[in-house]
């Protein structure tokens, strides 16, 4: 790199400005043709049409056109042509040095371990959504004084439940969702709040997951308890019940294999691949050393770099199964009408990012160099120590109510735009992928990745940050997202089938 723009690796065959650069201007040893926005590549010499363009050693497209060096390159001259190959799998697995780490966390009598303390409220169905919510209003911070333990007393409402198929994959998600929250380590007890006539009944919901009441799992049925406003009192005393209980809990010094991160990206821009999101990779290969779980999610955002997870998946199963669920992708896009390469969104092509496949080169480089240990289905418990691949969709909220749900106890978000992304109740952690979104929205961002680009910082030396930040961030320091009051709309089973 240099003070202008970066070249990621040797093989590229296009570079990334870093600040605005005006035609005429030499650099990297070529003369711009065009102006170059910041973010945005240009070539490093010239294409002929139908010639790969590479980018972090990587191909990420063709050009559609002949391309001059020095030109801007871009969506007006390159095209996504094909996907990366499926054929080699499990042949570069690295296994990173043992690391000890620690975090203070609440370990549960079960002996999962949380990053906070929150009391929760939780819809079978939509019909109990306003129920639930006033519920939790209820607990102001004034009420909650006398409670300086517990986090917040916080709502989970959802659009679905009901007016769906009784058996399909859309009720199984959403179950498994809702019971992926009734059982995560963040929450010290929670309220789930029924109708009564819905499809999604409470009772099977927690027959399916193994689950009865007891003094921190509590039920609510509205139409049981006499109508909206008598739920409405029931629950706040169903609260007031578990108040003292939850605050009785104490933070205890325990080993970071306890940490389950989920990984995250939002409003990418052109950098994302260059630094925010190998600098988290980095934070992500010392978490899985010291005996942690990631998990990457976003079948769609991976599409085209699938090739570098297949080379590192740990068993032909595995490799197996994250084909699978690509396959269903491409199936599912082409019965809507849409292919994969639709994904990147207008400010994700604002900012410099051009097709699918510098996308997902991006957003593979959140997970590292470890070997990928388990592949399995939206919501479902994340259980297999390093790094796991979760199916979601690429849309944020959703993909990451899917790692909660599977037991993320911390969210990592990476983004170039913008994102002003929230969870509960696992809190998120921000990097911005260049210092002038730092800058700009000093108060969402966490960790300033830009650094990387400007040479003040080397990737190691903000993964490292990074890796410290989610450790104390699992401590109990709070999050950029949480001094703004974020995540209480974030909420967002993958409901998916026929509705009638």
């Amino acid at each position: 790199m240099n003070a202008r723009c970066v070249v990621a690796n040797p093989a590229d065959s296009v570079a990334t400005a870093i600040e605005p650069l005006a035609a005429g201007v030499r650099v990297e040893h070529v003369t711009l043709r065009d102006a170059i926005p910041a973010g945005h590549k240009f070539a490093l010499r010239a294409h002929a049409a139908g010639e790969p363009v590479v980018k972090l050693g990587q191909q990420i497209g063709t050009a559609s056109a002949a391309i001059p060096a020095g030109a801007h390159v871009h969506v007006h001259n390159l095209a996504f042509d094909g996907r990366a190959s499926r054929d080699e799998r499990g042949v570069d697995l690295r296994e990173p040095p043992r690391e000890n780490a620690t975090f203070e966390g609440y370990v549960r009598a079960n002996g999962r371990v949380g990053t906070r303390n929150y009391l929760g409220v939780v819809t079978s169905v939509n019909c109990s959504a306003t129920v639930a919510r006033r519920i939790a209003a209820h607990f102001t911070p004034e009420r909650l004084a006398a409670f300086p333990n517990v986090d917040g007393v916080c709502a989970f409402t959802h659009t679905s439940g009901c007016g769906m198929a009784k058996d399909g994959p859309g009720l199984a998600n959403l179950r498994r969702t809702l019971a992926g929250y009734a059982t995560h380590p963040n929450f010290a007890g929670l309220l789930i709040v029924g109708l009564g006539c819905e499809v999604n009944q409470v009772d099977t919901l927690l027959a399916d997951a193994g689950l009865a009441p007891s003094p921190t799992l509590r039920t609510l049925g509205i139409q049981a308890s006499g109508g909206t406003k008598a739920a409405i009192d029931a629950g706040i005393a169903e609260i007031e019940a578990m108040l003292p209980l939850a605050n009785a809990v104490r933070r205890a010094t325990v080993d970071a294999s306890h940490l389950v991160v989920g990984l995250q990206c939002g409003g990418s821009d052109g950098y994302s691949g260059l630094t925010a999101n190998p600098a988290l990779g980095i934070a992500a290969d010392r978490l899985v050393a010291a005996g942690g779980r990631v998990v990457l999610s976003e079948t769609p955002e991976i599409y085209g770099a699938e090739n570098l997870l297949l080379r590192r998946a740990a068993t032909p199963a595995v490799a197996a199964t994250l084909v699978e669920r690509l396959q269903w992708w491409e199936a599912h896009a082409k019965a809507q009408g849409a292919d994969l390469d639709n994904n990147p969104s207008p400010g994700n092509r604002a900012g410099g990012i051009t097709t699918i496949l510098e996308k997902s080169l991006g957003a593979v480089a959140k997970a590292g160099s470890t070997p990928l240990r388990d592949v399995v289905d939206y919501a479902a418990p994340i259980v297999t120590p390093g790094l796991t691949f979760m199916d979601t969709p690429g849309y944020d909220p959703c993909s990451a109510t899917g790692q909660i749900a599977g037991g993320a106890n911390l969210i990592v978000f990476t983004t170039g735009r913008g994102a002003v992304f929230g969870s509960k109740p696992a809190p998120t952690l921000k990097l911005a992928s260049n210092s002038a979104l730092a800058r700009r929205m000093a108060d969402d961002v966490d960790v300033d990745c830009g650094r990387i680009a400007t040479g003040e910082a080397t990737h190691a030396q903000v993964g490292d940050e990074i890796f410290a930040a989610m450790l104390a961030a699992a401590s109990g320091r709070r999050t950029c997202s949480e001094e703004n009051g974020l995540g209480d709309e974030e909420f967002v089973p993958w409901v998916t089938g026929v509705v009638f």
